[in-house]
């Protein structure tokens, strides 16, 4: 053992002039594998491109690669820029993994760093919980991450937790794969060595703290006590929380009470609970001081304070959405009429994008700002959501929901994945996360809307919830209704004058296979619309088809 490796330091070849580059190569070369944990996903894509472009694998592991290779490639029905250099670095031995890639290539990577084939992935930090995979070594690049405000509310670069640091060191040598593992720090100075090693080596991890303390969490978990009826009064309620872990670190049960009592008073200003018992309805006092005047509430009084059900209630906690959203949704349903023409789908979407569970939004750049006003001037009329003045704190929070809007605005105008990333920096796993987001509180719109007795708008959210989970324009709706059609294959139908099911009917098998190119899926869609088409050997007929000749 050298003396480098006796001060704990790692030993390797330097074979290029990246250090993570060849701590990588040196991996491969004793026949393990690791994770390098990044700071972004932008750093992960680069460290896994150059350490591809060094590995020099044999060539039974370049068919299996070539073949991974060609499977995250094509992951998506129209590869992207971000594909095809998956695709390169998976050649190489390689892969990077983040949340912008879909769940078909994250679980790709995985499968190949499993049995072997792919033997570095570099990743952001999400990969350091959760995930079993058989890394001898976690190379960790990046202790620092930016966030776009401090405690000065600046942004600045900031040191990860220790607990962060922690789980990545975590996924080296895993007990099912090896007896060892090995984490390891870069640091490219003496003082910087000095500084991780008291920060992380010899640090302690932060304190954990209950998330009861946050405020959407407390509203959630309150509704949804009550909603269950697993209390049935402010008595239960306060006997329930003061059991929590949340209650143990307050360990001040009076200022506790009145964060309750706060919370408990605007779900009732909301119609979420409704209150009986001592007309106590709207005072600031604090659960421990509701009820007689002399400052002290009896078991009996308190106890007959009873939380009553409403209808309104229990759906929103079946929801599953934050309390605050529900009544913003209510708000923004009912602030303007039905025009006669419709509803215009960006103030919906504005709407959805403009609560706490689409976070985080996508960011608006100083180049956008006049973009962003000019599609507030085209939408002023019929937003549901009220537009703060720029001075506001909120702002910065409402142009970004302009700008996700429009986002989800051109996904439903057919632009594909490749243009969104372009334009809105959004990558394709990115994409489909935000499409279900959306598509969840959609629902929940209609379900709001539903008990609110705005029937006449179920309709159009009922349309804007196809648009969205399928990327297209209204008029490919009647088409999507066929199953195996989806955006591509129905606007190739509607470009070829098939644009509804009648239209489908009436044409025959062979032209609908030149147009989806797949006489299986032609055939499929036939008798999905409940006709019959004969299976002939010979002499076949216009509109007939022999199924042997699709393998049968």
């Amino acid at each position: 053992m050298d003396s480098a490796e006796k001060k704990g330091k790692l030993a390797v070849n330097e074979l290029t002039s990246s250090p993570v580059t060849n701590i990588a190569l040196d991996t491969v070369k004793i026949g393990k594998q690791a994770l390098v944990f990044v700071g972004t996903r932008q750093s992960a894509e680069k460290a896994a491109e150059e350490i591809a472009h060094h590995l020099k694998l044999s060539s039974v592991s370049s068919e299996k690669l070539v073949a991974a290779s060609e499977d995250a490639l094509h992951a998506l029905s129209r590869p992207t820029k971000q594909c095809e250099r998956l695709a390169r670095c998976i050649k190489g031995g390689a892969a990077f993994h983040h949340s912008g890639l879909v769940a078909k290539q994250r679980q790709l990577i995985e499968e190949n760093f499993r049995n072997g084939t792919i033997k570095i992935i570099c990743c952001t930090p999400t990969l350091a919980a959760g995930v079993d995979l058989p890394a001898y070594r976690a190379i960790i690049r990046d202790l620092k991450r930016f966030s776009e405000r401090s405690g000065y509310g600046y942004g600045g670069s900031n040191w990860i937790p220790v607990l962060e640091y922690l789980q990545m060191c975590g996924r080296a040598g895993r007990p099912s794969f090896d007896s060892e593992g090995q984490a390891i720090i870069l640091a490219d100075s003496e003082s910087l060595e000095e500084e991780v090693t008291e920060r992380y080596i010899h640090g302690e991890p932060e304190p954990i703290f209950s998330k009861l303390a946050v405020e959407p969490v407390l509203r959630t978990y309150l509704l949804s006590l009550v909603a269950t009826r697993f209390v049935g009064n402010r008595k239960e309620i306060m006997q329930f929380f003061a059991k929590t872990f949340w209650a143990h670190q307050f360990k001040d049960f009076r200022q506790l009470a009145k964060t309750i009592e706060k919370m408990l008073l605007l779900l009732e200003e909301w119609e979420f609970v409704r209150s009986s018992g001592n007309g106590n309805k709207g005072t600031d006092a604090p659960l421990s001081t509701l009820g007689s005047g002399n400052g002290f509430t009896s078991a009996a009084e308190m106890k007959s304070e009873a939380v009553k059900p409403t209808l309104l209630r229990e759906r929103v906690a079946q929801l599953y959405i934050d309390p605050l959203t529900a009544h913003e949704i209510m708000l923004g349903l009912a602030k303007r009429p039905l025009p006669k023409e419709g509803l215009n789908p960006f103030p919906l979407l504005q709407l959805v994008s403009s609560t706490l569970e689409m976070r985080p939004l996508l960011r608006v750049k100083v180049r956008e700002a006049e973009e962003m006003q000019q599609a507030l001037a085209e939408y002023a009329e019929t937003l549901l959501v009220d537009e703060p003045s720029m001075f506001e704190e909120g702002y910065d929070d409402f142009l970004a929901s302009v700008k996700t809007s429009m986002f989800f605005q051109e996904w439903i105008e057919e632009k594909d994945e490749e243009y969104l990333l372009e334009k809105y920096g959004i990558r394709p796993g990115e994409v489909h996360s935000k499409l279900g987001n959306a598509d969840w509180l959609l629902y929940s719109a209609a379900e709001i809307a539903k008990l609110m007795q705005l029937q006449q708008l179920l309709r159009h959210i009922a349309k804007l919830r196809f648009r969205v989970q399928y990327g297209v324009k209204e008029e490919l709706l009647p088409l999507l209704q066929l199953r195996g059609i989806g955006r591509v294959r129905a606007r190739k139908l509607f470009g070829s004058r098939i644009k509804n099911l009648a239209d489908v009917k009436t044409a025959d098998v062979s032209t609908l296979t030149q147009i989806l190119g797949s006489g299986k899926l032609a055939l499929d869609i036939k008798q999905q619309l409940g006709e019959k088409v004969e299976a002939v050997k010979e002499g076949k007929r216009k509109g007939q088809i022999n199924l042997n000749d699709y393998g049968e």
